[in-house]
């Protein structure tokens, strides 16, 4: 065979003869069920779509760069910022944010600015809009709002009165709305605006000190907008103006650039602050809180596969590195879980294996199975934790985050085990037993527990001698060990339990 020659084939790499022609009992006669080359395709093809999301249905995207360009270590020990002039792989992607996936481009609406980080130690996906604010504060209100601007569940049309009476019931809107409905409202082109993480985040450095943050990118092409009347001649010429400029001009070599900068506050300067520093309907003014360089941003490679690459892109704020954080912006809080939660219905339960979403540096964890799952990454390591086998994943304590401290509570992950008693009332129970139930009680639990690991069964008899030591001795008897040299091992020998209830 010409090795030239692209052999096509079946999904299951069968070769393929004769893809023009079905199989047919004669010239007309009906198709046979033994064509599986024709069915293979059929049932292809009525799968190919997903669910379009909720929101930000219609995206543009490329691949890039991110470059730091000054040192910020004081504020975050994330390892992608930790030296100038290191290089991070990035995937962006623009989008609309209430219309669906055939909406025009050019329409008055808020843009997505979602971008992800390939970074050494994981994937961070800063998650934001072309605008600081957002409409609302709490969540509660978030499905609520994105109703008001789809379409009216009579007419199946969008209503301006849903949209301007919801708006009018929730006056901290106004300070989105006034942006939307300005000059500012209405992008020339996703190139030529800026993107914002919009919430207040973490940054914690290599000492554990945490600062509250937020996060803006300024592009370096100048801000252009459009006035109404300019939008709606571009939309009768072409409804898909945003994204062929940012594909042209990538494929002509004109890469668009954006300038990352943070805002740092300290947790002092929170509690002194005029609003709320974690209400996202609130910006922090630049002259207290000037912007900080951190790096350039550059676009330069167009997606091979938009359906690959971009309708399958899942964006997560909970996709978070260490030294950048959350930070109780309730509205931060809830998309923690929605955002993941919609990736797994919409694309599936392992939506972070596929290329365009992989991490770039090695994975490792107990979540298995599910659609789209695959051996990659796992083999027949076990899906459980914790365990006591070697060469498994294991915790790494050295990136626990400082604790919170908000006024008189302080969020943590506090040790469940600390300060518990988890013996005296199995104990107690095992004492009610009389002689008969307790033997019993031991051989039930030998049965199984003589498949385990050595190392697992004698680990397992302390817990019973910790409860009682006729529980853990009669355990032992049924194990068939010898209970004087266990006991020794286990330093229980002289353990005396009174003898109660």
């Amino acid at each position: 065979m010409n090795e030239q020659k692209k052999r096509l084939t079946t999904a299951e790499g069968a070769p393929i003869a004769d893809n023009e022609n079905s199989i047919t009992a004669g010239p007309r006669g009906p198709l046979l069920m033994q064509d599986v080359q024709l069915l293979e395709q059929m049932q292809h093809f009525n799968r190919e779509r997903i669910p379009e999301r909720i929101v930000h249905a219609k995206g543009s995207a490329a691949f890039g760069t991110f470059t730091v360009t000054s040192d910020v270590t004081k504020y975050t020990k994330a390892a992608f910022l930790s030296e100038i002039g290191k290089q991070t792989d990035v995937f962006l992607r623009f989008s609309t944010v209430a219309g669906e996936r055939g909406a025009a481009d050019a329409e008055r609406d808020v843009r997505g600015f979602a971008l992800k980080f390939y970074t050494e130690e994981g994937n961070w996906d800063m998650v934001g809009n072309n605008t600081p604010v957002f409409f609302v504060r709490d969540p509660h209100k978030f499905a609520m709002f994105i109703h008001t601007q789809k379409r009216h569940p009579k007419d199946n049309m969008r209503d301006m009165d849903m949209q301007w009476d919801f708006w009018s019931l929730c006056p901290e809107s106004l300070h989105q709305v006034t942006i939307l409905f300005s000059d500012r409202g209405l992008p020339a082109s996703y190139r030529h605006m800026n993107g914002y993480g919009s919430h207040t985040y973490s940054l914690i450095n290599a000492e554990g000190e945490r600062v509250w943050c937020k996060f803006h990118f300024k592009t370096e092409q100048g801000v252009k907008n459009m006035r109404d009347e300019e939008a709606t001649e571009l939309i009768g010429k072409d409804r898909e103006s945003h994204q062929r400029d940012l594909f042209d001009s990538i494929e002509k070599g004109e890469f668009p650039r954006w300038k990352f900068y943070i805002q740092v506050m300290t947790q002092e300067q929170a509690e002194e602050f005029q609003w709320n520093p974690f209400d996202l309907t609130k910006v922090w003014p630049h002259g207290d809180f000037p912007l900080i360089e951190v790096g350039t941003l550059e676009l330069n490679k167009n997606p091979e596969n938009y359906f690959a690459e971009v309708e399958q892109s899942s964006f997560s704020p909970s996709a978070l590195v260490p030294g950048i954080g959350a930070s109780p912006d309730k509205m931060l809080q809830a998309r923690l879980m929605s955002y993941a939660d919609a990736h797994r219905y919409r694309v599936g339960n392992n939506f972070q294996q596929l290329p365009v979403n992989k991490a770039r540096c090695p994975v490792h964890n107990y979540q298995r199975d599910g659609q789209m799952a695959t051996a990659q990454d796992y083999g027949s390591n076990p899906n459980y934790f914790p365990n006591s086998l070697s060469e498994t994943p294991q915790q790494s304590p050295e990136y626990k985050e400082p604790a919170w401290h908000l006024g008189d509570v302080t969020v943590d992950r506090y040790n469940s085990r600390e300060g518990h008693d988890d013996y005296t009332q199995a104990g107690n129970l095992y004492r009610l037993f009389d002689d008969g139930e307790r033997d019993r009680l031991a051989k039930a639990i030998a049965g199984p527990l003589s498949q385990a690991r050595e190392e697992v069964q004698k680990r397992q008899l302390k817990h019973f001698y910790a409860a009682d030591t006729d529980y853990g001795r009669r355990v032992a008897e049924a194990l068939k060990v010898d209970v004087e040299t266990i006991e020794g091992e286990l330093g229980v020998r002289d353990v005396q339990v009174e003898e109660s209830l």
